[in-house]
């Protein structure tokens, strides 16, 4: 097989994953061990997250053209992708996490339903609860003020029983 029909085939590739993705982020990870990298490589596959290096210009060829042509600009230097396919946190909040104790990973950018994010940004966006953590703080705080009425209605029961 031809050179040029072989990148055609990891261009593909890459588009039809960033087709799925509901986010996508771009990660310099130099300096990370490969016992770093396993560990980091097994939490992604628990949490529905693609993990994997690309050329640069394949990446960039994948992204012309498309909503993620943006992350064009952050391809320099050695590059790492994570595409999430569902929670769109996933990928940042891992990564996020593990930065915290392997140093050598660093957010470059990346691109959260439809809008795109620095490396500031990003990190924000990693610190975001899970949908669902989200949803029961909100029941809570719904379920709070109704158990207080109920309670006060209660009291004024007993008081007039009495």
């Amino acid at each position: 097989m031809p050179k040029i029909e072989q990148k055609q085939v990891v261009i593909n590739e890459i588009k039809g994953k960033l087709d799925k993705a509901v986010s996508v982020v771009l990660v310099d990870a130099r300096g990370v061990t490969v016992e770093q990298d396993t560990v980091l490589r097994r939490k992604f596959r628990e949490a529905d997250v693609d993990y994997k290096v690309y050329k640069n210009s394949m990446l960039e060829f994948a992204v012309k053209d498309t909503q993620f042509e943006g992350l064009g600009q952050y391809l320099v230097g050695p590059t790492t992708i994570a595409l999430s396919y569902g929670e769109a946190t996933a990928a940042a909040a891992i990564i996020a996490k593990e930065s915290k104790t392997v140093k050598a990973l660093e957010f470059k950018a990346g691109f959260v339903d439809g809008v795109l994010y620095d490396a500031v940004g990003i990190e924000t966006i990693a610190n975001i609860p899970p949908k669902e953590e989200l949803l029961s703080r909100l029941l809570g705080s719904f379920k709070s003020p109704m158990s207080t009425f109920a309670r006060l209605i209660d009291q004024v029961a007993q008081s007039k029983a009495e």
